[in-house]
């Protein structure tokens, strides 16, 4: 489910911007003629594809909200930089700092992320209103994770100011997506792509990609199949279907709800086919191309702001066998609103425990799903569940699946709490399957005979 956060768009309102990041997936549910906001409040992104420095040494650049100042700092887009699109800062023991003063600002959001192999590593978020005393504002902050983490930070005060972001760490990090929120009707913020001082709203395209399929796809049918054990909930690809709507993107297979905007439930295979590491992690969030007409059509920026990450259903990491398969774990009908530390810690132990155990000689099959409602996000188009469960059926390397399962088979089943108060050891949410299907009303592994059902079902895994 790995992580993370936004690509993203910017909108604004007595004047508005949009700035467009590099795959124009942006599309954030305005009307063809929407009108301006009454209040004049701002949000605006830099995202880092607009402007190149490809040395570390102090220098300023242009960027989409105006001149940078870099030192120790550059934007890279190598496969050990972390980022959303194509390009992000990798700051290295220096400070990036902005070359013009905001006024209004109320609040910043700011992704980070380790760089290619490095440790931890601590920065801060300060500020100025003179271009000379800069002061910290809020705590700092300890990057380790190669998933983009988004912290928030109040600005208080009314004075127009400069930000500066400052490494403290020894290694090195990389920063995208900041988002600048705030309310004035001039922040000092431009857009250099041309849409900066216009007064209407662009609309964005709804975009979006479809999976490409290559043969490193589990098969159709039959063993390593996705759907061997069973569909769940009957779902199917018909429009009287919407809530539980049948979606194979071959990659996978999922039960997608249209009021949701998320997944009910994913389910696929893995065994060492998968996992071998022949493509690197993509980060290529998309919209999918193939909801149908009036549905909404979840972008790779709708999470934007919200405090949740992009939780990926399948993991980047469960699919590295080509560059198609680990691009279809990007797709935004993968993801889930998942509070950052279930998604980053939580959950990305038990699936890296899980792809141990198929490095070690097995194989296994997964169901993935959510349910309930923590509140919504993105104008109310997307749910975030309260609840984020998994199914996995571990078996030694074979033929046979079906008929290999006995009552014997090591089924572990986990129920979280979808919160950032989530415990890291996974073990601790070890439930039965029985329970799941007690909380969801659907039938797993409904292809077993019902004698085996019912007893690997009803055990809670305690290895």
């Amino acid at each position: 489910m790995r992580p993370y956060l936004l690509k993203l768009t910017t909108l604004f309102a007595s004047f508005l911007l949009l700035l467009a990041s590099c795959k124009k997936d942006t599309d954030i549910g305005l009307p063809e003629n929407p009108e301006p906001p009454k209040d004049s409040s701002y949000l605006v992104v830099e995202n880092f594809e607009q402007g190149k420095k490809a040395a570390y040494a102090i220098g300023s650049v242009d960027l989409k909200t105006g001149s940078w100042s870099f030192d120790d700092a550059l934007i890279g887009n190598t496969a050990a930089d972390t980022k959303d699109s194509l390009w992000s800062v990798r700051l290295r023991n220096g400070n990036i700092t902005t070359n013009f003063k905001i006024t209004g600002l109320k609040k910043i959001f700011i992704s980070t992320a380790t760089y290619g192999n490095d440790g931890s590593s601590t920065w801060q978020l300060q500020t100025s209103a003179d271009g000379q005393t800069f002061s910290m504002v809020g705590q700092p902050v300890t990057v380790n994770s190669k998933a983009f983490r988004l912290d928030s930070f109040d600005i208080p005060g009314n004075t127009p100011i400069q930000i500066r972001i400052v490494k403290t760490g020894s290694t090195r990090i990389n920063i995208d997506n900041i988002i600048f929120k705030g309310a004035s009707n001039n922040s000092g913020i431009t857009d250099t792509t041309g849409n900066g001082g216009d007064t209407t709203i662009v609309n964005p395209p709804a975009g979006g990609r479809y999976v490409t399929v290559g043969p490193d796809a589990p098969p159709a049918t039959g063993d390593n199949s996705n759907l061997l054990f069973g569909n769940p909930s009957n779902a199917d690809s018909v429009l009287t279907m919407a809530e539980n709507f049948l979606i194979n993107q071959h990659y996978y297979i999922q039960s997608y709800s249209k009021t949701r905007a998320t997944p009910n439930w994913v389910a696929w295979h893995i065994d060492a086919s998968n996992i071998t590491g022949a493509a690197d992690r993509q980060d290529d969030f998309a919209a999918w191309a193939g909801l149908q007409n009036g549905w909404f059509v979840v972008q790779s920026s709708s999470y934007m702001g919200s405090g949740y990450d992009r939780g990926h259903n399948v993991p980047s990491a469960d699919r590295t066998s080509s560059i198609n398969a680990n691009s279809a774990t990007f797709l935004m009908t993968n993801m889930i609103p998942q509070a950052p530390q279930n998604n980053q810690q939580t959950w990305n132990n038990f699936e890296q425990y899980i792809r141990t155990q198929v490095s070690s000689g097995q194989e296994a099959y997964v169901i993935m799903g959510s349910y309930g409602n923590a509140g919504t996000i993105a104008n109310g188009n997307i749910v975030v569940p309260s609840n984020v469960w998994k199914v996995v059926v571990l078996l030694n390397n074979g033929n046979d699946d079906l008929g290999r399962v006995t009552e014997n088979t090591r089924v572990i089943a986990i129920n979280t709490p979808n919160t950032n108060t989530v415990n890291a050891d996974w073990k601790q949410y070890r439930v039965s399957v029985d329970q799941i299907e007690q909380l969801t009303s659907y039938d797993l592994l409904s292809k077993l005979p019902v004698s085996i059902q019912n007893a690997i079902e009803a055990k809670v895994d305690n290895q």
